[in-house]
């Protein structure tokens, strides 16, 4: 399939052409059935977008992004996300959305910086990964609404507009999921998991609830309460669980099969405590 535009050579299900970024038109679909997903994700875990293409490599443990960027075309992503990148390849990180946006990102549990890679003086190449195993989604978006667990937001589209939003005052007293991202625009998004991804498709009236440490990403038509795990303080203490979400559908989630949290929680007992004594690893007898 060419371009209608410039000719150029597509790659299959493109919704963008790598070569002059025109917008192609989206191919017609049967109406969604039950076990549908909305969520458009490539399952090929590679495609094209305005100057660059992109390939998931290594998943589902330990995924790559690879991006290779068109002549003075750009990529977005999180800070410290670099794994490598062609020399041509000019870095930039600035405070994006002002000082305020700043001061939010940094409170949502990100940098307060995003890093802005591009390509100078002819095509490039950049590698990106997320700081735990675990695996990397590269998602289509059309304009909807997004949002994304703060820690699994790895890069995108230079044109995303992106936005930190509360979370509720029950998360700001558990300490957990204080911030979201709310991501709109047209474009590829990468997100990443601790674990595997799972898709959890939810119908109309649908009632679902994750653990907020087990989120990745939902649809922004999606409508959801935070509330804890089990009513009242000590039964929900005594559940092991914080603060859950609670999702009304329709819609589709996006559901890590891990808990970053839950794991430091497990490990914690073999480290050293700060004064010095007791715990930490046994070396001898």
């Amino acid at each position: 399939m060419n371009c209608p535009k410039c000719g150029a050579q597509l790659m299959a299900n493109a919704t963008f052409c790598g070569a002059c970024g025109h917008r192609l038109a989206p191919a017609a679909t049967q109406p969604m059935n039950q076990g549908a997903h909305s969520i458009n994700i490539d399952q090929d875990s590679r495609g094209q977008g305005r100057g660059y293409s992109y390939e998931v490599l290594h998943q589902p443990s330990f995924s790559l992004a690879v991006l290779q960027l068109q002549a003075e075309q750009a990529i977005q992503a999180e800070a410290g996300a670099m794994v490598s990148m062609s020399a041509n390849v000019e870095l930039q990180s600035q405070m994006k959305g002002g000082l305020f946006g700043a001061i939010k990102r940094a409170a949502g549990g990100e940098s307060a910086f995003i890093s802005t890679f591009t390509a100078r003086g002819g095509p490039g190449e950049v590698t990106l990964a997320p700081g735990t195993p675990g695996d990397v989604a590269a998602i289509e978006l059309s304009g909807q609404p997004f949002f994304v667990q703060s820690s699994s937001y790895l890069a995108g589209d230079a044109s995303l507009s992106i936005d930190t939003k509360w979370g509720g005052a029950k998360s700001f007293f558990s300490g957990e999921g204080l911030f979201v991202l709310m991501v709109q625009g047209q474009g590829l998004l990468l997100v990443s998991s601790f674990g595997a991804i799972h898709r959890k498709r939810l119908q109309a009236g649908e009632r679902y609830v994750v653990d907020t440490g087990h989120l990745v990403a939902w649809e922004g038509t999606t409508q959801y309460t935070l509330r804890k795990a089990a009513s009242g303080f000590f039964r929900s203490m005594m559940s092991g669980e914080g603060i859950v979400a609670e999702f009304n559908g329709p819609g589709e989630l996006l559901i890590q099969t891990r808990n970053l949290a839950a794991l430091a929680g497990l490990l914690k007992p073999f480290f050293p405590s700060q004064g010095g004594g007791g715990g930490g690893f046994n070396l001898g007898g």
